[in-house]
């Protein structure tokens, strides 16, 4: 029998964009087969017509300390591992503070902050198929091979945390809008950065409804209260558009669009 969760997405994905809907839980390692995970709702935005959903349950969120590294479980938030990190005087976790979600997202999308990124040093992903090393897996700026549910990650074990580091992250985001927003909108191309170009193309603070690309950070499309996802999706064809019409690059989302369609 499988258990379900009932969600109301704009009250639980970060961008506060989203219907109510039944979600399939995750446990004893077993993935309801035609449903699309969604973690915390961090990076996406969820049409009113969404595919069958699932989400990790409450036994994957644990961090422990074994003989061969540091065991995470992908429902785990950045917040609690670094706490654990900084308690257990464990070094290079410092930035994840700064990165909103849980640890399966993050692997999933290899997030970061400038050359921080969490595949630096991780050991192997366990998933449905068993444990893959970290050299079995393609990964790349914001992106690898993970197609599968992740259920938990290894990773080595370096002694310092460091409070510096810690600050230094703090102030990397201080210049990010408090409004809703689903993070960064679009990948930053090669040597350029997204932000730069829709400020260029004239979008900085546009608003669609009670949408807007941020006026605190062009690459931030915030929900300024009861923003819909198709006022969101609209400001996101738009910029893509001028930006294309304008300098011939083809931008790409970073945020994941979740609908019945895709």
């Amino acid at each position: 029998m499988l258990n379900t969760k009932t969600i109301d997405f704009s009250k639980f994905s970060s961008i506060r964009i989203g219907p109510i809907v039944e979600v399939a839980l995750i446990e004893n390692d077993v993935v309801p087969e035609g449903h699309m995970i969604v973690g915390s709702a961090n990076n996406v935005l969820i049409s009113p017509t969404p595919p069958p959903l699932m989400i990790l349950s409450k036994e994957y969120d644990f961090i422990r300390l074994e003989d061969d590294g540091l065991h995470i479980g992908a429902a785990t938030p950045g917040g609690r591992v670094v706490s654990f990190c900084k308690k257990n005087d464990i070094a290079h976790f410092e930035y994840l503070s700064k990165l909103p979600g849980t640890l399966g997202g993050m692997l999933k999308m290899n997030a970061g902050l400038k050359e921080y990124e969490i595949f630096n040093h991780l050991i192997a992903i366990r998933t449905m198929s068993g444990w893959k090393q970290k050299n079995e897996i393609e990964f790349g700026y914001r992106k690898t091979s993970i197609h599968e549910v992740v259920f938990e990650a290894v990773f080595e074990v370096h002694p310092g945390y460091s409070n510096e580091r810690y600050e230094m992250f703090s102030q990397m985001r201080s210049n990010q809008p408090n409004d809703p927003s689903a993070g960064s909108c679009f990948k930053n191309p090669p040597g350029d950065y997204a932000g730069r170009l829709i400020e260029a193309v004239g979008l900085k603070g546009v608003r669609q409804g009670s949408m807007a690309f941020s006026e605190v950070h062009a690459n931030f499309l915030v929900n300024t209260g009861g923003g819909t996802y198709s006022d969101a999706l609209t400001l996101i064809h738009e910029a893509q558009k001028r930006i294309k019409e304008q300098f011939d690059i083809d931008l790409q989302c970073e945020i994941v669009l979740i609908d019945q369609k895709i």
